[in-house]
């Protein structure tokens, strides 16, 4: 299956400043694109790349005045299969993981772990332990969770899609 992936973004920019963006496919995935994965700048501005801590492909640029537009247009090979089933796959205690796994669980903007723990639990607290909580998250993603262009904003984060008075099972993102 061939897959397009790409964007369009725009910036309106005040002054100069320093941005660092997260839009290239993960190195694992680079051996399956039939094209180069670059980002493009217009204006053209000077460009490089670097690798983060959890192994992203980061695009580091300073944008002038103006408005900012990156661009990538590339397409991906995948077989269309789902993630194999790790059936026997067993959940392992916070305490006992092993401490280059913990940055994984930390908060950010994009999800408060503090505050959506309370609904974690409430979703998928009884949920069978190791891989029958996966594959209930997973089931729950797939039916409850949507991209809407008119629903996105950069400020929107997974608390509020589902923060207090929330509606599980009607989420937008």
């Amino acid at each position: 299956m061939l897959i397009r992936l790409g964007y369009d973004i725009r910036f309106t920019i005040a002054q100069p400043v320093p941005i660092v963006a997260l839009l290239s496919v993960h190195p694992s995935r680079r051996r399956d694109l039939q094209g180069p994965d670059r980002v493009t700048t217009d204006p053209g501005a000077q460009a490089t790349e670097y690798v983060d801590s959890f192994g992203n492909i980061c695009t580091r640029l300073l944008a002038q005045p103006g408005t900012l537009r990156l661009t990538n247009s590339v397409v991906v090979q995948d077989s269309g299969q789902p993630d194999p089933i790790a059936a026997y796959a067993r959940e392992i205690p916070v305490e006992d993981l092993p401490p280059e796994t913990l940055r994984f669980l930390m908060a950010s903007r994009f999800c408060e772990v503090d505050l959506l723990s309370p609904i974690a639990v409430e979703l998928f607290g009884n949920a069978p332990r190791g891989w029958g909580r996966v594959a209930a998250f997973c089931e729950w993603v797939h039916s409850k969770v949507t991209f809407s262009y008119p629903h996105a904003r950069p400020t929107r984060t997974e608390h509020h899609i589902h923060g207090p008075g929330r509606r599980v099972g009607s989420a937008k993102i």
